[in-house]
């Protein structure tokens, strides 16, 4: 089956998505092709969920459908994505090695069935799965139409089985080498929980350290390490397939679909095993640009700002939400060109046609159950198609031109939402989100990166809620402001060191001396109770409503910014600007301001950079750039349901229709309409 003809460069961006013609006679699959020539489909994945079709015990595989697959595909002209198949487990391996099955939080053995389903720890599981990975690979390895390979599938959840306190015991002393050690990370004086020996160490989970759930732990150290030693156990399952991939193929790039701002896997423990990042965007709402767009760039940022692939998304509804809304004309567009625009050069479907049972049979689809292509929601699809068409190879490879960073950190949103004493309705999504939406209102260029990335070449740096301290993050933010940056974070930052043990000092910690600041007490409330913040100087003037945490702050040196206005607290600072001797600033928001007072604070930070945006005065016409062999090109997007009219920020070509437009020119965008405009 091998060819190992070179495959063509890529041209376009490409696009297409999951198909799953096994699922229906051959007739079907010409329609399908012929639909797909419409809406010039170019890239179709493979192969997904097929272990079952593909193996039917230990030794026996059968490739003879996925051959036709292919091979259709490939008469077709179009390229493909092959999976490993192993995103869900085939009955007979449960039934033969139930052990492979999962135990949940609760500490039950699940039987077979769904899917996510195999525990990562089963050395049986690991091996069959890493063997059909490389059965696959060996057959369809130098295939011309090969574009990638596409590992599991949508890793998540957990297992608090033997075999995966095993692991955790491995794990451990990988990490600690001693029980001293260990003992000293997880403070096991309390409680009397001193360990003596290895073995007594057992998953944490309901049956262990937790009354409540997930988030309420007697012991945040233990939980924090579990969580960490499970996403290092899926990580090692891809690492296992990829293996066995190259031991096959030594070039074709191999990625797996994340799933944005998801909590269960650190993103950035996996990126450097992947050779490009990918993600399923599924947004919660049917308003969710922003969330959407900071989740682009957190996946840009995992591969150290390289081009990355929307590997799923859906042209119509989603099926797994008690409210599954369609999307409105122009929104498929709109927001497929906003993944563009964020730096991603393959945007894909899930699904191709819609399938006939079970629990996806509803999801959206370019083919519906009838295989229409006279559709509102085809001829949306095309229209797309035909877009990236047009636009060839104009953004292929380009980088986002950031002087923005913001830091994203899973230990952070772990270890603050595991821990007790602090707001349980202030979740770490919140308040990042809070903060990334007034970067992004103010058509800010930014990269969201981990806390250990590099932050030379950023002017601003933005960490709210970084509860957590590793490395030498305090000295790096100290950096920024001594060569004339900004840094700016929140409240609860800099409580606790990586063993989630609080420092013994003043909070922040050892972000104290960078903010001039020290907490002297913290108050949570409910998010009914409003403080009025007054915001004064560094070019502000305003009032802003807060709510849920109020740190009480005493300046050391820093300038007060914002004052509380009620409570015991009154007229005491809430936020605070630091100056460097070298001119930078470092700024601490000591309580959960409404997003107007962020957007007022954050613009205030931007302007003394020259950073704000050029269209920062319309909220919903999001502005964005992508820079590389191809020029500059800026994106506009309305976001709107009202047509937008602006003057034109520079000079150059829409790409999507040819026209030229000039620097100041009147613009008018309609509502959840695009412009591409090559600059110059």
């Amino acid at each position: 089956m091998t060819d190992t003809t070179e495959p063509a460069p890529q041209t376009k961006i490409l696009y297409g998505g999951d198909y799953n013609p096994e699922q229906w006679p051959r007739e079907v699959w010409e329609l399908d092709h012929a639909a797909f020539d419409l809406a010039a489909i170019d890239t179709l994945t493979l192969g997904v969920f097929d272990w079952a079709l593909l193996s039917s015990g230990e030794d026996e595989y059968d490739f003879t459908l996925l051959d036709a697959i292919v091979a259709r595909v490939a008469e077709s002209g179009r390229r493909f994505v092959m999976a490993t198949a192993t995103g869900a487990l085939p009955p007979w391996l449960a039934h033969q090695h139930p052990e492979v099955n999962r135990t949940d939080f609760e500490g039950r053995r699940h039987v077979y069935g769904q899917r996510h389903n195999a525990c990562p720890s089963s050395p049986v599981f690991r091996r069959l799965a890493a063997r059909l990975a490389g059965k696959i690979a060996e057959r369809y390895a130098g295939h011309p139409g090969l574009v990638a390979w596409h590992i599991g599938n949508e890793y998540g959840g957990a297992c608090y089985c033997e075999n995966c306190a095993a692991g955790f015991r491995v794990w451990l002393r990988e990490k600690y080498v001693t029980l001293d050690r260990l003992n000293e990370a997880w403070n096991a004086t309390f409680w009397s929980h001193t360990f003596t020996d290895w073995a007594e160490i057992v998953p944490p989970n309901m049956l262990s350290e937790h009354w409540r759930g997930p988030n309420h732990t007697a012991f945040q150290g233990i939980t924090l390490d579990y969580l960490r030693f499970m996403s290092d156990a899926m990580l090692q399952n891809f690492i296992d397939e990829k293996a066995a991939i190259r031991e096959h193929d030594a070039a074709t790039p191999a990625t797996t679909n994340f799933m944005g701002m998801y909590r269960p896997i650190d993103y950035h423990r996996w990126a450097e095993h992947l050779d490009f990042a990918s993600w399923d965007n599924y947004p919660p709402t049917d308003r969710s640009e922003a969330r959407m767009a900071f989740t682009h760039d957190l996946m840009r940022g995992l591969k150290g700002g390289d081009p990355f692939w929307v590997m799923e998304q859906t042209p119509t509804i989603t099926a797994s939400r008690d409210i599954n809304p369609v999307k409105r004309p122009g929104v498929l567009r709109l927001w497929s060109w906003q993944s563009v625009a964020h730096g991603a050069d393959a945007v894909l479907y899930f699904q191709m046609r819609q399938s006939r049972g079970a629990c996806e049979k509803y999801h959206g689809a370019v083919l519906d159950h009838a295989g229409r292509t006279d559709t509102r929601s085809f001829r949306e699809v095309a229209q797309l198609g035909a877009d990236f068409s047009r636009v060839g190879s104009a953004v292929l490879g380009a980088r986002t031109p950031a002087r923005v960073a913001f830091l994203f950190d899973w230990d952070s949103w772990w270890a603050s939402e595991i821990t007790d004493g602090l707001n349980r309705t202030v979740t770490y999504p919140q308040v990042v989100l809070g903060y990334h939406r007034a970067l992004w209102e103010a058509g800010v260029q930014l990269d969201v990166v981990a806390v250990d990335a590099p932050l030379d070449g950023y002017d601003v740096v933005v960490a709210p809620l970084l509860h957590l301290l590793k490395g030498d993050v305090a000295s790096r933010l100290r950096a920024v402001v001594d060569r004339g940056g900004s840094v700016v974070s929140s409240f609860l930052s800099g409580r606790v060191d990586v063993d989630t043990n609080a420092f013994l000092t003043d909070a922040p910690g050892p972000l104290a001396p960078l903010f001039g600041v020290r907490v002297e007490e913290t108050d949570s409330l409910p998010a009914e109770t409003v403080n009025r913040i007054a915001l004064r100087g560094a070019g502000l003037d305003t009032v802003a409503d807060a709510r849920s945490v109020f740190e009480v702050l005493v300046a050391e040196g820093a300038e007060v910014i914002g004052t509380y206005g009620d409570d015991f607290y009154a007229g005491s600072p809430a936020v605070t600007r630091n100056a460097s001797e070298a001119g930078g600033s470092a700024w601490y928001v000591g309580t959960l301001l409404d997003q107007g007072g962020l957007s007022a604070v954050l613009r205030a930070v931007l302007a003394e950079h020259g950073l704000v945006g050029p269209y920062a005065d319309e909220p919903e016409l999001e502005f964005a750039v992508r820079d590389g062999g191809g020029g500059r090109i800026a994106f506009l997007l309305n976001h709107a349901d009202a047509a937008v009219t602006v003057e034109a920020h520079a000079s150059g070509t829409d790409v999507l229709t040819g026209l030229a437009i000039a620097a100041g020119e009147s613009l008018t965008l309609a509502p959840k309409d695009v412009v591409v405009l090559r600059e110059g």
